[in-house]
């Protein structure tokens, strides 16, 4: 088994509703995120010969990945009154209504699906929320 390890990141806020503790209110991270991708033999022909994939395509999937959540509200469907959203759209805020609680365990499963719909061998989804706090979602 190889791998590579990328890393990315994203500004964003959130809040945690039905949470009873600070994060129920809104607030933001600085998430870091760890992409693992691993394969059972190496490329064996092209640019990619020997390699797990190339750094700089990996580097650009998870990025792109990342940038889809970047300054952004981080919102769970149902969570805000619809005058609400619309009041935020109106005032500019960029906002984006997920299916799922943003936590970070939600949001490594976000990334995990949305980096094997782009095509990486993923294997674990690492994301930080704090220097000393992070989940992660493994295949």
């Amino acid at each position: 088994m190889w791998g590579l390890i990328v890393e990315g990141h994203f500004d964003s806020s959130h809040f945690l509703a039905d949470y009873h503790g600070k994060c129920e209110n809104l607030h933001g991270h600085r998430w870091r995120v760890e992409a693992t991708l691993t394969v059972g033999e190496l490329g064996a022909e092209g640019t990619e010969r020997a390699m797990v994939m190339d750094f700089s395509r990996a580097k650009r999937l998870v990025a792109e990945a990342c940038a889809e959540l970047d300054h952004r509200l981080l919102v769970e469907e149902g969570t805000l009154k619809p005058a609400t959203l619309e009041a935020l759209a109106g005032e500019g805020f960029s906002v984006l209504e997920l299916p799922f609680r943003t936590t970070a365990e939600n949001l490594a499963k976000h990334l995990f699906d949305e980096l094997a719909a782009r095509g990486l061998p993923i294997s674990r989804v690492e994301v930080d929320e704090t220097p000393h706090n992070r989940a992660f979602y493994q295949a």
